[in-house]
């Protein structure tokens, strides 16, 4: 596989679907069901860009210790394959190509995404000085909720705040998952995560998460006047959340590794739940 695919993460898309399918929830509630095509694509090609630019400053930051993580250790500016500064020059390229469209919206959305760009660069660092770096990246992939909604309306309403919330912290719940892979590796370095500011009551943490994630969408669907087809996708994340909650259980590495992927499903079932119910049960 070519480095530069491996360094933006082409090679392995799971990254890119868990940012792109709360985007898709959003932008589906903000357009109240049929969202503007031209921001639709500004959007998903937004995504793209921001995940892959996400990954690249990433590496760059974690350059001098992912060859401590088994998981890590062959990543291009590990190995050399790519040098650092090439690694920058391509972030920037993905941030200038990202900028251009987000200049094709209005004004409240470019000075959202200024935010956005912000909480992207900071958050790979977070881990050397916080045991929060998972709710900072919640809130960098939970940024995409007012940004859909000031596309779409020009404004981001009261409403929005709840999807917001649901998002930052299922956010937290798929990446504490991922923490749990790493977390021996990631204590010998000195890397720190909630999981490991957590210990062993890790998984009782990520369980209130959970229920707040569905708290929250739960208001999500009173504030916006869904039906019973947004409350089956809502039954339907807490069939899989539990789930999760039994594959990690024993805190090995494979299973939270794919308790971690079938994040994947909540995001895919939830949006065709919010897509059915709101073309059934149109916005008034």
């Amino acid at each position: 596989m070519v480095p530069w695919l491996r360094l933006m993460r082409l090679d392995r898309p799971i990254g890119t679907l868990l940012l792109m399918w709360p985007m898709l929830w959003s932008i589906w509630l903000a357009g109240k069901g049929v969202p503007q095509s031209s921001n639709l694509l500004i959007f998903i090609v937004g995504v793209v860009l921001m995940r892959t630019a996400g990954c690249v400053i990433n590496d760059y930051a974690d350059r001098h210790v992912d060859g401590h993580v088994a998981r890590t250790k062959n990543r291009p500016l590990v190995t050399g394959e790519i040098a650092p500064s090439s690694a920058l020059g391509l972030f920037v390229l993905l941030l200038l190509l990202a900028f251009l469209l987000v200049l094709q919206t209005n004004p409240l959305t470019i000075k959202l995404a200024f935010i956005g760009l912000i909480l992207t660069i900071f958050y790979p660092f977070v881990k050397r000085w916080s045991y929060f770096p998972q709710f900072v990246l919640g809130l960098a992939w939970a940024w995409v909720v007012p940004m859909s909604f000031a596309a779409e309306r020009q404004s981001v309403p009261a409403e929005a705040v709840a999807l917001f919330v649901a998002v930052v912290s299922w956010t937290v719940v798929f990446d504490s998952f991922y923490a749990l892979v790493d977390r021996e590796d990631d204590q010998i370095i000195g890397i720190k995560s909630t999981v490991i500011l957590w210990g062993e009551r890790d998984l009782q943490f990520i369980f209130f998460l959970q229920t707040l994630t569905l708290i929250s969408l739960l208001v999500c669907g009173q504030l916006f006047d869904r039906n019973w087809i947004f409350l089956l996708g809502i039954l339907v994340t807490a069939i899989i959340f539990g789930k999760q909650l039994w594959l990690a259980r024993n805190r090995a590495p494979e299973p939270c590794f794919k308790a971690f992927l079938s994040s994947q499903w909540v995001g895919l079932v939830f949006f065709l739940c919010i897509a059915l119910d709101v073309w059934l049960y149109p916005f008034r």
